[in-house]
């Protein structure tokens, strides 16, 4: 293997030039705009590849500057079904979510649109008869991958390659059946070493992933495999640090240049706070400093999840996103490379069409501007709408043009100005971030406030039990009680584009455990759009946390009733955390509750 150490100065670096700037064809000269309007032009004569250089001797925060903005091919080579059969045409699974076949033209616009990098989620299982023991990738399968691999290397990217949710089979590693967890630690080596052993010889562009999502919760989850969930969280902290641990192994063990490859290790759930826990722990590897770790960013989610429109950029949003992307230097100090595997405000769609949210430029430039700072790789996700894939090209140039002035390359020609333009934007948008959206109403600490808590299909409002009229996707209304005592009381949410699917609902009051100790908020009646809805079990009332009163709606995520519920007539029978069928909630505009307070 090349041991060539590289050592580059600003007027060598900016030989690597690659990018593009506008539309599928390269242009003849790279022209960057800094903050102050000074503008630096190089002729694409002059370009060297980033395939012709060595990284050998790189460790993973200084390999990480290359990577530039990243992009996902999502929804292509992971797209998958529980009942999908394993020996389709590779195409029938390329295009089964709804993505078109990709092309090398596709890709060579990715890089043309100023992305480094693109990040290829792959659903291995595909073509693998696993559930019957053979751990077999059809050949097929990994010739598509590795020629998709290759159109991005041709375009000189780097490429990260994982297993993605894979039919959610990561499940069987929580399963209560000693065999059944054996038999995933065996698909898992299987896989790899198949994956390893076809690429060994690629070069230190190519960057193997550990997983995606899946290492935390997934491992327990009994919807896919009906004996998981045997797992505590600290068991699955463990579990997925043995899987981490057996990846690079595996890895280093298989040969060829995979001695010493980058490899990106997934965090737990991939959230930044759970893989900030300490139970949450690096592999140990034969290779010095070749680590990085993946995180993914969507907060908030009724922002940037949300089907409908909505918008950000309110002071709190600001400083959360800032405080969180601080925090991940936790990995950087130790020597640690970091990727955002995925973040998106993921764009709506209005008669197939996609259109970005509000606010789309001042939550990526934010978001790009913290990667700048702590030298992190952002890696965007995108499906068919942030980049079109028929036309080669970006959804709008406002957010192409954002894009290409942030890729590596336009960013080492300002030399390490482009850090400080950083800095001074986000204190600029924190300077000028309104403190709360407009026309929010608020109350004064410690009123009695009545609310319906919701995520749904529509976005969400004030999750959590303190009253946050913040938290509120654009376009649900509400209307909250001032409870006073016993009593009836209304409340409600009007939907303006309808809702469609359900996470969670609670009908909350503020501060109730303190103002009315041990009250009951009996459920007179709840409409959508001013029809009675039968309730498909008996309500309870309780408290998370002492202090906000609640009934539970909707909410799988409580096992059983806790020990403070309380229901009319003492009698706990019959009561559930779920209450409503959310199948019934799909296209309604309008939910109204009429409760009573109710004092022992």
């Amino acid at each position: 293997m090349k041991k060539i150490s590289t050592v580059l100065s600003l007027s060598v670096v900016s030989m690597f030039l690659s990018v593009f700037l506008f539309g599928c064809g390269p242009v003849n000269e790279l022209t960057v705009s800094s903050d102050d309007g000074q503008v630096t032009s190089v002729s694409n004569d002059t370009l060297t590849r980033f395939s012709d250089m060595d990284f050998t001797e790189m460790d993973a925060p200084e390999f990480s500057k290359y990577l530039g903005n990243g992009i996902n091919l999502g929804n292509t080579m992971e797209a998958t079904g529980q009942d999908l059969a394993t020996d389709l045409s590779v195409s029938a699974y390329e295009t089964y979510w709804g993505q078109p076949v990709t092309t090398p033209e596709m890709i060579q616009g990715m890089k043309d649109c100023g992305f480094d990098t693109i990040r290829i989620p792959v659903a291995w299982t595909n073509m693998m008869d696993y559930k019957n023991g053979d751990y077999t990738i059809d050949s097929a399968y990994l010739d598509r991958v590795e020629e998709i691999v290759n159109y991005a290397l041709d375009a000189d990217m780097f490429v990260i390659i994982n297993d993605h949710w894979d039919k959610g089979w990561w499940a069987m590693f929580g399963s209560s059946n000693d065999t059944t967890v054996q038999a995933a630690f065996d698909l898992y080596e299987s896989m790899w070493k198949q994956v390893a052993e076809r690429f060994k010889d690629y070069s230190d562009m190519l960057i193997f992933e550990s997983a995606n999502e899946e290492l935390g919760n997934s491992l327990n989850n009994n919807a896919l495999w009906s004996d998981s969930g045997s797992l505590t969280e600290s068991q699955q902290y463990e579990m997925t640090n043995t899987i981490n641990q057996n990846f690079v192994d595996i890895i280093r063990n298989s040969g060829g240049n995979n001695d010493d490859r980058f490899l990106l290790i997934a965090g737990y759930n991939t959230d930044f706070d759970k893989t900030l826990d300490d139970r949450f722990v690096m592999p140990t590897d034969t290779a010095n400093g070749k680590l990085l770790v993946s995180v993914h960013y969507y907060t908030p989610w009724n922002y940037c999840g949300a089907e409908t429109q909505a918008s950000w950029g309110i002071k709190s949003e600001y400083e959360e996103m800032n405080n969180q992307f601080a925090k991940l230097t936790k990995f950087t100090d130790q020597g640690y490379g970091v990727i955002i595997g995925e973040y998106a405000a993921i764009p709506v769609w209005n008669n197939g069409n996609p259109i970005p949210k509000e606010n789309t430029i001042e939550f990526t430039t934010n978001l790009l501007d913290n990667c700048d700072i702590y030298n992190y790789v952002p890696v965007l996700w995108s499906c068919n709408d942030f980049y079109d894939k028929s036309s080669c090209t970006m959804l709008n140039e406002e957010i192409k043009e954002l894009f290409v002035n942030r890729n590596y390359s336009a960013e080492v020609l300002k030399g390490d100005s482009y850090i400080d333009e950083a800095k001074t934007r986000m204190e600029e948008a924190m300077l000028n971030a309104p403190d709360h959206r407009e026309g929010t109403v608020f109350y004064d600490d410690g009123t009695p406030v009545a609310w319906i808590m919701w995520n749904g299909g529509a976005g969400t409002y004030s999750v959590g039990d303190v009253f946050n009229p913040d938290d509120n996707t654009m376009g649900i209304t509400a209307t909250n009680a001032i409870v006073e005592g016993e009593g009836e009381y209304t409340v409600s949410l009007d939907f303006a584009g309808g809702n469609d699917g359900l996470t969670f609902a609670a009908l909350a009051l503020a501060d109730g455990e303190l103002l009315y100790p041990g009250c009951i908020l009996n459920i007179k009646e709840i409409t959508y759009d001013g029809e009675p809805v039968e309730l498909i079990a008996k309500p309870y009332t309780s408290s998370d946390d002492g202090l906000c009163t609640r009934v539970n709606l909707y909410n799988e995520w409580v096992g059983d009733v806790p020990d403070d519920a309380r229901s009319m007539g003492h009698d706990l029978t019959g009561t559930s955390p779920v209450i409503i069928d959310k199948t019934k909630i799909s296209g309604i505009k309008n939910i109204t509750i009429t409760f009573e307070l109710i004092m022992p």
